[in-house]
C-alpha cells in the first residue's frame, strides 16, 4: 500500500488556491464589490482547504466510474436545472447552477476533477475530455471548452499520445464554434476582472495577474501529482484565464464565483489516482 500524503506534500495546493483567493477577495472588499463577494470566495476556499488537507482519490474502477459519471451529469445540469441567459448573438446559454442563492459555473466546477481523471486513463481519459468538450458546446461555454483543449494539449505533450492531441485539435475547433455564439454581458468582479482591475490601477491589475501565475506556477511544478496530472491542470488554468482575459467569461480564483475555487480544491483532494 502505498503511504498516504503528508499535510507538508498538501501545502503546495493550498497555496495554489489561497494566494489568488485572498488578492482577489481583498480586491473586491476594497472596490466597491458587493459584501458577500469576497464571503462567498473565502467561504469555498475554506471548504476547499479542508478537503485538500483530508481528501483522497477514488482508488477502485467503481468509485472511478462513480465519480466520472457525477461530473458529466453536473456539467449536464443547467440544461434542466439552470438559469438561462441570452448570449450577445441572441443565443441560449446555460452555464451554471444554483446553490441556494450562489449560481455555481459547472465547467469550473467539474473540469479540475475530470482531466485528472483523464490524465490517468490512457485508455479512455481523451474520451473523458472529448465528452466534457460535448457538454460545454450544448451550452455553450467556450471557456471551458478551450480549458479542456489545453487540458488535452498538456497530457499530449507528456504522454504523446495520439488520442490526446486528436482531443486537442477537435477541442479547439469545437471551442471556436461556442465562441462565436455564447458570449454574455460581462458582470462587475466576475468576468473581466483583470482588465477592469487594470483600468482601476496598474498596480491592483498587475497584482491579481501575479497571483494568478504563481498559482500557475505551483500547480505546474510543485503539486504531489504524476507530471500529466500537473500538466492538465495548469493548462485547464491557463485555458479558463485566457478566456476570461479575452471575452465575458469568469476570472478563476481571482473574481467572484466559488466554483472555480471548489472545482480546483476538489481536484487537488484526489491523491493518488492509480493509473491505467
Amino acid at each position: 500500500m502505498q503511504p498516504d500524503i503528508s499535510i507538508r506534500d498538501r501545502l503546495p495546493a493550498l497555496l495554489a488556491l489561497a494566494i489568488p483567493v485572498l488578492c482577489g477577495a481583498a480586491w473586491m472588499a476594497t472596490n466597491g464589490a458587493p459584501a458577500h463577494y469576497p464571503l462567498v470566495n473565502l467561504g469555498a476556499l475554506a471548504l476547499a482547504c479542508l478537503w485538500i488537507i483530508g481528501g483522497r482519490g477514488p482508488h477502485t474502477a467503481l468509485s472511478r466510474h462513480i465519480l466520472l459519471g457525477t461530473l458529466l451529469l453536473v456539467l449536464l445540469s443547467p440544461l434542466f436545472i439552470g438559469p438561462e441567459l441570452t448570449s450577445i448573438t441572441g443565443d441560449r446559454v446555460m452555464r451554471w447552477v444554483p446553490l441556494g442563492s450562489v449560481l455555481l459555473h459547472t465547467g469550473m466546477l467539474v473540469a479540475p476533477a475530470l482531466v485528472l481523471l483523464a490524465a490517468r486513463n490512457r485508455r479512455y481519459g481523451a474520451g473523458f475530455l472529448l465528452a466534457g468538450i460535448l457538454a460545454a458546446m450544448v451550452q455553450p461555454d467556450a471557456a471551458t471548452g478551450f480549458a479542456l483543449t489545453f487540458a488535452a494539449v498538456g497530457i499530449h505533450h507528456v504522454t504523446k499520445d495520439w488520442k490526446f492531441g486528436a482531443a486537442a485539435i477537435l477541442g479547439f475547433f469545437a471551442s471556436i464554434a461556442m465562441a462565436l455564439n455564447g458570449e454574455i454581458a460581462p458582470q462587475p468582479f466576475v468576468e473581466r476582472v483583470l482588465v477592469e482591475a487594470t483600468l482601476q490601477s496598474i498596480a491592483v491589475g498587475l497584482a491579481l495577474a501575479i497571483a494568478l501565475i504563481i498559482s500557475f506556477l505551483v500547480i505546474l511544478f510543485t503539486i504531489p501529482f504524476a507530471r500529466e496530472g500537473r500538466m492538465a491542470l495548469a493548462g485547464l488554468l491557463f485555458g479558463f484565464a485566457i478566456m476570461a482575459l479575452m471575452s465575458n467569461y469568469p476570472t478563476p480564483f481571482v473574481g467572484y464565483g466559488a466554483a472555480s475555487i471548489l472545482g480546483f480544491g476538489l481536484a487537488f483532494g484526489l491523491h493518488r489516482i492509480p493509473a491505467r
